[in-house]
C-alpha cells in the first residue's frame, strides 16, 4: 500500500477538520456569545477574521503538524500516542488562533473569552482526533492482517536469532516484521533458520542489502558471546536515519528498564531509534538556526566588513577561504572562514595548526582568539550544511586517521556539524589526531544528551569564551 497515499488522507481530513471548526465556531460564536438572531447570520461572513482563518487556518494547521513529525512514519503511528499528540498541538495552536484572531472587544466578559477559547478547542481537537482514530486504526488493522509489513533484517544466524523470528511471527498481534532474510556474524549457522529464511551474506554486507531490499527494521539476535558485534553494527548504520534497529533483550536489561513496549502482545525488544531527538525539536533547532544565523549576519555586518578590510589589507590573498569537510551522512561541503593564513599554508600537505603556528597570520591570531574567522560559518548555516551546535566537521583526511583508532567517529556524522560544539566548549581546539579523538568523546556526549536545552547551554557557553578570549 502506498504510503504517500496514506499521509495524504491525514492531510485532507486535517485540512477537513481545520475548516469546519473554525466555521462551527465562528457560527456559534456570532450567535451565541455575541447574542446575536440567526436573521443576523449574515454577520458570520462579513466579518474579516472568518476568512482568514478559512483560507490561512487549514494551511497553517497542515505545516505545524508537518513540523511536529504528525506526517511521519504513517504506518507505525499509535492510537495512544496520536491522541496525546493532537491533544497538545490542538492546545498550541488554538492558543496562538485566539490571541492572532480573536483577541478582540467584541467580548466585553473574561467568561466569555473562557467560552470562546474552550469551544474553539474542543471543535477542533474533536474532529481533528476522531478522523485521525479512524485512519490510524484502518491501518493498524491492515498492520495486524499481515497486508502491510516492514521489511526486515535479521542479524544471527543462531538458536536466539530463530527463537526470535518464532517470537516476532506466531505473536498474538502481528507487530509487521517481514523478513528478507539474515545475517551471519561469526559464520555458523542453525540449520531450522536456514530452512525457513534467506541467507544474504555477513554484517558487512548490510548496507547495501538495506538498499536492495529497501529495508526499514534491523533486529539484532545474537548470542551472549556475540554482543560486542553490537558497537559494529551501529557504527555501520550510522549514517542512516531511515532504519529502526531493535535488540532481543536480557533479563538484566529489563531489570534496568531498557525495554519500552507500546503493545501489550507484541515481543520485547529494545529499540533503538535513529533519531536523536522529537521531530518538533528539529524543526525548532533548525529555525533557531535560520533566525539567529540572519540576525547574526545583519548585527555583525559592521564586525564583518571591518574584519573582511583588515585581512584584505594586513596579508596578500583572498578574503574568505572555503575548505571542503564531511557533514551530514557523510557527504562533503565547503565550509567558509575568513582566511587566518598565509596563502599556501598547506602545500605540504593538510596540517592541522599550533600554537605560535607560522602559517598564521598576526591579524589571523586576533581573529581566532575572538572566532572572528568562523563569523561567515553563519552562511553555511542558513544553506543548511551546518548548524549553531553540533560536532566540528573534519576533513576526511583527518577522519581516515582518527576512525583508525575510534570507529565510533563515524556516529558524529548522524547529525548536523556545527559553528561550536561540546568537544570545542569542553576541550578547544585540537592540535594532532590523538587530541581529535579526546575531543570527540565530549561530541558522542552530545549526541547521547541532545536535545533544544543542551544547545541552548553550549551556546552561552561559547559566547562566554568568545567574550573572554578563549579561542586560539
Amino acid at each position: 500500500m502506498n504510503k504517500r497515499f496514506q499521509t495524504v488522507k491525514y492531510i485532507v481530513w486535517d485540512i477537513f477538520a481545520a475548516l469546519s471548526a473554525w466555521a462551527l465556531f465562528f457560527f456559534y460564536r456570532k450567535l451565541s456569545i455575541e447574542n446575536n438572531s440567526f436573521d443576523d447570520v449574515n454577520l458570520v461572513f462579513k466579518d474579516s477574521n472568518f476568512w482568514w482563518g478559512i483560507f490561512l487556518l487549514p494551511m497553517a494547521w497542515c505545516c505545524f503538524y508537518a513540523m511536529i513529525g504528525t506526517y511521519k512514519d504513517v504506518y507505525r503511528k499509535s492510537r495512544l500516542k496520536e491522541l496525546q499528540m493532537t491533544f497538545w498541538a490542538s492546545l498550541i495552536g488554538v492558543i496562538v488562533i485566539f490571541f492572532a484572531l480573536l483577541l478582540d472587544d467584541k467580548i466585553t466578559s473574561y467568561h466569555m473569552y473562557y467560552v470562546s477559547f474552550l469551544m474553539l478547542f474542543l471543535l477542533h481537537f474533536g474532529i481533528t482526533y476522531i478522523g485521525r482514530l479512524v485512519i490510524t486504526s484502518h491501518m493498524a488493522r491492515m498492520v495486524h492482517s499481515r497486508r502491510i509489513g516492514f521489511p526486515t533484517l535479521l542479524i544471527g544466524s543462531k538458536e536466539k536469532a530463530f527463537k526470535t523470528y518464532l517470537d516476532l511471527d506466531n505473536q498474538a498481534v502481528y507487530s509487521g516484521n517481514k523478513f528478507v532474510g539474515f545475517i551471519t556474524v561469526n559464520g555458523s549457522i542453525n540449520e531450522r533458520l536456514r530452512e525457513i529464511m534467506l541467507h544474504l551474506g555477513t554484517v558487512e554486507d548490510i548496507n547495501s542489502l538495506i538498499e536492495k531490499y529497501n529495508i526499514e527494521e534491523v533486529i539484532f539476535a545474537v548470542e551472549d558471546y556475540e554482543n560486542e558485534k553490537i558497537t559494529e553494527v551501529i557504527r555501520l548504520l550510522n549514517c542512516r536515519d531511515d532504519v529502526i534497529l531493535k535488540i532481543t533483550p536480557d533479563l538484566r536489561d529489563i531489570i534496568y528498564g531498557s525495554v519500552k513496549q507500546n503493545s501489550i502482545f507484541h515481543s520485547p525488544l529494545i529499540t533503538i531509534n535513529p533519531r536523536l531527538m522529537e521531530e518538533w525539536q528539529y524543526s525548532v533547532k533548525r529555525i533557531i538556526d535560520i533566525v539567529f544565523s540572519l540576525l547574526a549576519l545583519i548585527l555583525l555586518s559592521p564586525v564583518f566588513i571591518i574584519t573582511a578590510l583588515i585581512v584584505k589589507c594586513t596579508s596578500p590573498g583572498p578574503i574568505f577561504y572555503a575548505q571542503e569537510r564531511i557533514g551530514y551522512h557523510g557527504k562533503p561541503f565547503k565550509m567558509h572562514k575568513f582566511r587566518s593564513m598565509y596563502i599556501d599554508a598547506e602545500k605540504g600537505g593538510p596540517a592541522l595548526s599550533k600554537d605560535d603556528d607560522p602559517r598564521i597570520t598576526p591579524f589571523g591570531r586576533i581573529m581566532r582568539k575572538y572566532r572572528l574567522d568562523e563569523i561567515p560559518q553563519f552562511y553555511n548555516v542558513l544553506k543548511g550544511t551546518m548548524s549553531l551546535v553540533g560536532p566540528r566537521p573534519e576533513r576526511q583526511f583527518f577522519i581516515d586517521q582518527i576512525v583508525e583508532k575510534a570507529p565510533e567517529y563515524m556516529l558524529l556524522q548522524k547529525v548536523k556539524p556545527g559553528i561550536t560544539s561540546w568537544g570545542q566548549v569542553k576541550y578547544g581546539y585540537a592540535e594532532n589526531v590523538d587530541e581529535m579523538v579526546d575531543r570527540m568523546r565530549y561530541d558522542l556526549l552530545y549526541l547521547e544528551n541532545m536535545s533544544l536545552a543542551t544547545d541552548i547551554k553550549i551556546l552561552l557557553y561559547t559566547v562566554l569564551i568568545i567574550l573572554q578570549g578563549r579561542g586560539k
